[in-house]
C-alpha cells in the first residue's frame, strides 16, 4: 500500500488571475456653457497637465449678461451714495426741527408764541425722526441690492470660467468628438462627450481574491504583472484597497491592485497576468488529492499508524478541505502534518486494517 507523508503548508497563497488592465483616473468633459467652439488645443493621443486649456467656447449671450450685471451693480452703488445723502439730509433736518421745536417752547412757556405754534413744533421733530428712520432703512435695501447683485455676477464669472475646459488631472486624451466651430449645449450629458480623458501614470486592475485567501489581503500586498506581449519582464503591482464584503454569488472580495506606469509601457485595456501571494492567516497541511475519501461518513483520510512489527493499522480521520490545488488538497483541521496517509485507498479499506507499506511519497513534493 502506497502512503505520502502530509505536510504543513505554511507559506503564502499564490493566487493568479487574468484581466484587463485600467486607466486610474476616467473623465467624459462635457461643456457647462452654451455657445460655440473657437479653440481646441489637443486631439487624440496628447498628453497634457493638470490644468491646461483644452477647449475654448465663445458663448456671447452669457459674457453679455456680466456685463449688463456689472452695469447694474454700478448703478446700485450709485443709489446707495444716494440714500446715505437722504440721511445725511434727513439728520440736518431733524436736527433743525429740534432747535426751533426748543427755541417755540421756551417762547410759549413765556407767551410770546402761542400753544398750537409749540404743537407743532413737535410734531415735525417727529416727522423728521420718521424721515431720518425712513432714509436709513432705504440705505439697507440699498446695500442688500448690492449684495444680491455682486451674488449675481459671482455666479456668472463662475458660469464664463466654464467657457474654458480644463484638464482636471494629468493623463492623455482618448477620445475627441468636436472640433472648431461646432455648437454646444450647457449641461447636456446625453451625447457622445467633447473629449475622454484618461490617467495612464498608474494602471490598476480588480482581482477576486477566493474566499480561501481573502482573510490575507491587505493594502500594500506587493502583486507580480506579466504582459504576454512583454516577455521576461515583470511589472510590481501593490494592493491598493479591497471591499469588505464578499460577492454573494461568487463568495470572492474585489480587490484592486494599482500598477505604477511612469514610464508608459503599459496602456489601459491590456490583457495581462497578475500574481498575489497572500499570506496565510493560519497554516494549513498537504496531502495528495487521491488521498480523499469521500462515503456516507463525510470526507476522510487514511492514517497509517505504525503497529510495531513493520506493517501499520489503518485510522480513519474526518477532515476539512481548505482548497484544492491540481495536484495536492489543503486541510483545515484534522490533520497536524507528518502523519502518514494512505495515497488511492481502495473501496474495502476499514478502520483497523492492517497494512504493508510501500515506498512514501510526501504530500508537498
Amino acid at each position: 500500500m502506497r502512503v505520502a507523508t502530509a505536510a504543513r503548508a505554511a507559506g503564502a497563497l499564490s493566487l493568479t488571475q487574468t484581466g484587463t488592465t485600467q486607466a486610474f483616473d476616467t473623465a467624459s468633459l462635457y461643456p457647462r456653457a452654451t455657445g460655440y467652439i473657437v479653440e481646441r488645443k489637443v486631439d487624440i493621443g496628447s498628453h497634457v497637465k493638470k490644468g491646461d486649456l483644452l477647449f475654448r467656447i465663445s458663448a456671447p449671450d452669457l459674457d453679455q449678461q456680466l456685463v449688463q450685471a456689472q452695469s447694474q451693480v454700478l448703478q446700485l452703488q450709485a443709489a446707495l451714495i444716494q440714500a446715505r445723502a437722504m440721511v445725511d439730509q434727513a439728520e440736518a433736518n431733524r436736527h433743525l426741527a429740534d432747535v426751533t421745536n426748543r427755541r417755540t417752547s421756551t417762547l410759549a412757556g413765556t407767551g410770546v408764541e402761542t400753544r398750537q405754534n409749540a404743537d407743532t413744533s413737535q410734531a415735525g421733530v417727529l416727522a423728521q425722526t420718521a424721515n431720518v428712520d425712513a432714509a436709513r432703512a432705504a440705505v439697507k435695501v440699498a446695500e442688500a441690492n448690492i449684495a444680491a447683485q455682486e451674488a449675481q455676477v459671482a455666479r456668472l464669472k463662475v458660469l464664463t470660467g466654464f467657457e474654458e475646459i480644463r484638464a482636471p488631472f494629468d493623463g492623455v486624451v482618448t477620445a475627441r468628438n468636436n472640433d472648431v466651430g461646432d455648437a454646444v449645449t450647457a449641461d447636456t450629458n446625453t451625447g457622445p462627450p467633447l473629449l475622454t480623458l484618461n490617467r495612464d501614470d498608474v494602471l490598476r486592475m480588480a482581482v477576486n481574491v477566493p474566499l480561501y485567501a481573502a482573510d490575507g489581503v491587505r493594502d500594500g500586498l506587493s502583486a507580480k504583472v506579466e504582459v504576454a506581449q512583454i516577455p521576461g519582464k515583470v511589472f510590481p503591482g501593490t494592493v491598493s484597497r479591497s471591499s469588505t464584503t464578499l460577492l454573494s454569488a461568487a463568495r470572492t472580495l474585489v480587490t484592486q491592485v494599482d500598477i505604477p506606469n511612469p514610464d508608459g509601457a503599459l496602456r489601459p485595456g491590456l490583457y495581462i497576468t497578475i500574481t498575489l501571494e497572500i499570506p496565510r492567516v493560519s497554516p494549513a497541511v498537504t496531502v495528495p488529492n487521491d488521498a480523499l475519501i469521500f462515503d456516507q461518513h463525510g470526507t476522510r483520510v487514511a492514517v497509517v499508524e505504525p503497529a510495531g512489527d513493520g506493517s501499520g493499522v489503518v485510522r480513519m480521520r474526518p477532515v476539512t478541505i481548505f482548497r484544492q490545488t491540481r495536484t495536492l488538497l489543503e486541510l483545515r483541521d484534522g490533520l497536524s502534518g507528518g502523519e502518514r496517509v494512505v495515497v488511492g485507498p481502495a473501496a474495502s479499506l476499514r478502520d483497523g486494517d492492517r497494512v504493508t507499506l510501500r515506498p512514501e511519497d510526501r504530500a508537498g513534493a
